[in-house]
């Protein structure tokens, strides 16, 4: 039985508390469209936000990060 760790971080001046089993979802979509996961990570916040920032997004396309486990679940976002 493994144990759950809880970590505390902050990111773009909010304050983040998840566990080592929250899951983060790099995802990507173009214009009105929905959006698509492109990366999924567990208990990792800081990978999760080193592959939402590499992501180049140009004219029609946004990307966002989120977490569906958390109560306010989209903790990034960016659009063009």
């Amino acid at each position: 039985m493994s144990t759950v760790e809880i970590k505390h971080v902050t990111l773009d001046g909010k304050r983040l508390a998840y566990t080592s089993t929250t899951t983060f979802l790099v995802q990507v979509g173009r214009y009105n469209g929905a959006y698509r996961t492109r990366y999924a990570f567990t208990g990792n916040l800081h990978q999760a936000v080193f592959y939402y920032r590499a992501i180049n997004i140009g004219n029609g396309y946004k990307k966002r990060l989120i977490s569906p486990e958390m109560n306010k679940p989209v903790l990034a976002r960016a659009f063009s």
